[in-house]
């Protein structure tokens, strides 16, 4: 990739300690047990974390040759990074001036009164989105948004996981098909697969805690992972 750096977006995760081990299992949003977990949460409330974030955010999109108009963050764990993700699109556009560019929520509850624009979101949705998430599992947050926002008739060009966790839903598909299903390519930033062996190197997790991962993988997982011994 000419502007995104994998490598460099990689060792930012480990730096912040985004993947972690457990010796007893999490229960997961999915409703799986895991041994390990991805945490972009308390590293999502921190401003400077966020705006190195939202530039990686927008070099990846160049690289992929997208243009949206706007970036929008699953509520609620992705809201500010969406936040913060559109203020860095909009000081990277030659166009950026007073009224160019804007951001949107949307409201827990639709207005029952107002002006049918002001009834769904705070601020107005326009043009092309990328639909940005933290972590994805079997990608039901993100299914769920991308749905209601095409249910208001908006344009989805993309969707963003800043870690896949590698895993299929109960049917046997990824996130990357499930998402596609909606007629919207999934793209992630990071991947378990290439992270899980690093973050091992990095905290040392007891063998015990490698093999129920790797059993993990077994069962769910788009491929099969291996820990070296």
């Amino acid at each position: 990739m000419k502007y995104f750096n994998q490598s460099k977006f990689n060792q930012l995760v480990l730096e912040y300690e985004v993947i972690g081990f457990k010796t007893d299992p999490i229960k997961l949003k999915s409703g799986r047990d895991s041994h390990w977990y991805v945490n972009w949460r308390s590293g999502t409330s921190d401003v400077h974390l966020l705006r190195e974030l939202a530039k990686y955010i927008t070099a990846y999109t160049k690289d992929q040759a997208l243009t949206p108009d706007q970036f929008y963050g699953v509520p609620e764990g992705a809201t500010a990074l969406g936040i913060v993700a559109n203020i860095e699109l909009a000081e990277e556009s030659t166009s950026y001036a007073r009224g160019s560019h804007s951001i949107f929520l949307e409201r827990k509850e639709p207005k029952s009164h107002g002006e049918p624009k002001d009834r769904f979101f705070v601020g107005q949705p326009h043009g092309k989105i990328i639909v940005l998430e933290d972590v994805t599992t079997t990608g039901g947050s993100l299914i769920k948004t991308i749905k209601r926002l095409q249910d208001y008739g908006l344009e989805i060009i993309a969707a963003y996981g800043l870690t896949n966790r590698n895993e299929k839903n109960e049917n046997g598909k990824s996130v990357e098909e499930a998402v596609g299903e909606l007629g919207v390519p999934y793209f992630a930033l990071s991947n378990a697969l290439d992270l899980l062996p690093l973050a091992a190197q990095q905290s040392k997790p007891s063998t015990e805690i490698l093999r129920h991962i790797e059993k993990e993988f077994q069962q769910y997982g788009e491929k099969k992972l291996h820990f070296p011994e």
